[in-house]
């Protein structure tokens, strides 16, 4: 049965718009793995992420599909696996960049630069990706899909599975940590 489309519009079949299951990943598969990049920082991960929701939501596809949740249920699943496997590896240490090499390299190129370099740009995404690997992973995924994925907090709710206010909560607190690192990191290049 046909439903009604906006304002007059011609009426919207719903089974005229149902991809199959390998055409959805088909077209939502780079979308997805670049979501679960941003949540687990490393692509090897993102890609298993990726493969191992996309294997178990497969049996499931008809009723998500039904409903109209695959997209959140996917992104859902592949939040829920990255802090699964998270807390099975109890917190293992990851090395990071030598800060004191990364301030020398940052100050040598600033007193080499007279014109507006745009690698400066590349350079400050990478280090505003540097500074989001550091924090704590709902945050992380908070940040992600509200500044990435352009998602409003009651999306990120849904897909972090908390309320509103604690999506609000998430992503004010990691924008303060990231504030305060930005900041104790310009007063160190002074």
């Amino acid at each position: 049965m046909a439903g009604r489309g906006p304002r007059g519009a011609a009426p919207v079949e719903p089974a005229a718009t149902a991809l199959s299951f390998d055409e959805w990943v088909a077209a939502r598969g780079p979308a997805l793995v670049r979501f679960a990049h941003l949540v687990t920082g490393h692509l090897g991960d993102a890609q298993d992420a990726v493969q191992d929701v996309l294997i178990s939501v497969y049996p499931k596809w008809a009723r998500l599909q039904a409903a109209g949740t695959e997209e959140a249920y996917v992104r859902r699943a592949i939040v829920n696996r990255n802090i699964s496997m998270w807390r099975s590896s109890r917190r293992r240490e990851t090395p990071t960049a030598d800060v004191q090499a990364l301030a020398a390299e940052r100050s040598a190129s600033a007193s080499l630069a007279t014109v507006q370099d745009p690698a400066d740009a590349l350079d400050d995404a990478a280090l505003a990706w540097r500074l989001c690997q550091e924090l704590p992973r709902v945050q992380r995924a908070a940040v992600v899909l509200r500044y990435y994925e352009d998602q409003s907090f009651g999306e990120i709710a849904r897909v972090l599975g908390c309320t509103e206010s604690t999506a609000r909560s998430h992503v004010r607190r990691a924008l303060a940590v990231l504030r305060e690192h930005l900041e104790e990191a310009a007063e160190h290049d002074e």
